[in-house]
């Protein structure tokens, strides 16, 4: 941690710098390209949207980190943790913008649409498909597994917590069944391949979202008086304007910053794997998507989550984490709101799951086209999710920490030389928005670029916007 932390902040100030802060200057531009169509894919059939590619990546993300890491982290760090998050996420917007722009430009295609991902680009662009070996077997294992059985613990727990809340406690049985139930509806999506993945996402994640931020407004608007309270305990503990050691501005400073990264996984390499799925016009474009994801994760979901406990006026402590967001929805709306924070983190948990599986997916095909290897990782990943839904994963999450570090580590040192061809490809794109024309790419346009798989051609005059 201590040295991934300062490799990723050190790498999104090059690129902030490099790019001009395309990471904010070109907001906009998220928006609009978010609602592009999709070119047709490889197979004739309906290719992955930028927006559904979006929805993929965000049902990884948002999931118990942002609602239980969040109050881990205040519990530990205290309002001022909140200001470093929202200042890391918009620092490492740059480095999730370059990662998902290099997935698009080095993917590949497969008998349905595309797929790429770090370890596409590490073969491709690098040369080094060794490396990519390793970062694909490192993010199968953390996300395939590993997270997959910390989110469908966290799925029965809290209906479980539920279940105990109506009186009579928890059956012995109920974790079980509960967990077949979560294996059978998990595998009619997984064995239906991408586009079953992207559907259910796609219907998924906004539903989700609005459903929890319009508790979290709930808890806000009962709380009114308290906002501009929490915004300045935000902002004093955050920049140590009160009377804080510098142990403990130390812990304010790294729990925010922690948060930031590992909830929106930006610079992580795991949002390219889902971006690399979309058929767009040019790379940048979901680069640029990709980017609008990190902030829809920590400035919207992760806020949303801090506001809530912090108008609750809290009592913190490392040890009530967890307990934070329930007692601040309790407190404020009653007892039904810890039921319908169940139904929430049943769509974030069972969300999660299907876009960790599909990382998995993409990185063993980047491995092994045996269709005995991907049938054996299905089942396999089905096995953990029942496993995860019946036992402790007190080990499991520090095993992720782990894994999810060491494989920060590999992406990014492949990130330093790859930057060059995404500076281009913002170049390319920029030339052509001023033109006033729907940006294209095709390789003939940077020759220099080698290694890219897709993008051949000639291809008809791009589209004019009226921009």
């Amino acid at each position: 941690m201590w040295l991934l932390i300062p490799l990723l902040v050190v790498l999104s100030l090059y690129f902030t710098v490099r790019m001009t802060g395309v990471q904010v200057r070109m907001l906009p531009e998220m928006f609009r390209t978010l609602r592009s169509a999709p070119e047709t894919a490889p197979d004739g059939g309906k290719a992955i949207s930028s927006f559904q590619a979006f929805s993929i990546s965000a049902a990884a993300r948002i999931g118990t980190g942002n609602v239980v890491g969040v109050a881990g982290a205040i519990a530990v760090g205290g309002p001022g943790a909140v200001l470093w998050m929202w200042i890391m996420a918009v620092l490492v917007g740059a480095a999730s913008f370059v990662e998902s722009t290099l997935g698009q430009l080095y993917k590949v295609r497969d008998r349905s649409g595309y797929r790429g991902g770090p370890a596409y680009y590490m073969q491709h662009g690098l040369n080094a498909r060794w490396l990519g070996v390793i970062f694909a077997i490192v993010i199968t294992f953390t996300f395939g597994f590993v997270f997959n059985a910390v989110q469908a613990n966290t799925l029965t727990n809290a209906v479980g917590t539920s279940v105990d809340a109506l009186g009579g406690g928890t059956p012995g049985w109920l974790f079980p069944v509960i967990g077949a139930i979560v294996v059978a509806v998990t595998a009619l999506v997984v064995f239906g391949g991408v586009r079953r993945i992207a559907h259910v996402t796609q219907l998924l994640v906004p539903f989700m979202a609005l459903a929890y931020i319009l508790m979290g407004l709930a808890v806000v608007a009962v709380n009114l008086d308290r906002v501009p309270d929490v915004f300045a305990q935000i902002f004093t503990g955050g920049l140590g304007l009160r009377e804080f050691a510098g142990a403990a501005l130390g812990t304010v400073i790294v729990e925010g910053v922690r948060r930031g990264m590992f909830s929106n996984e930006a610079g992580l390499g795991s949002a390219p794997n889902a971006g690399a799925t979309a058929a767009v016009t040019h790379p940048v474009k979901q680069g640029l998507v990709q980017t609008l994801g990190v902030y829809f994760d920590t400035l919207v979901v992760c806020s949303m989550t801090a506001f809530l406990i912090l108008v609750s006026d809290p009592a913190y402590g490392a040890e009530r984490g967890p307990a934070l967001t329930q007692e601040a929805l309790e407190s404020s709306l009653g007892t039904w709101s810890l039921h319908a924070l169940t139904l929430v983190l049943l769509l974030l948990t069972y969300s999660s799951i299907l876009g960790n599986y599909y990382y998995g997916e993409a990185n063993v095909a980047f491995m092994t086209g045996n269709r005995s290897v991907m049938l054996g990782f299905k089942l396999v990943f089905l096995l953990a999710t029942f496993l995860g839904s019946i036992g402790s994963v007190q080990i499991v999450w520090s095993l992720a920490d782990t894994t999810m570090g060491f494989m920060a580590l590999v992406n990014l040192v492949a990130l330093a030389p790859l930057g060059g061809a995404v500076f281009l490809l913002v170049k390319d794109y920029n030339a052509q928005r001023r033109q006033g024309l729907d940006p294209v790419f095709t390789r003939d346009r940077l020759p220099q670029l080698r290694g890219v798989q897709c993008w051949e051609g000639q291809r008809e005059e791009p589209a004019r916007t009226g921009a």
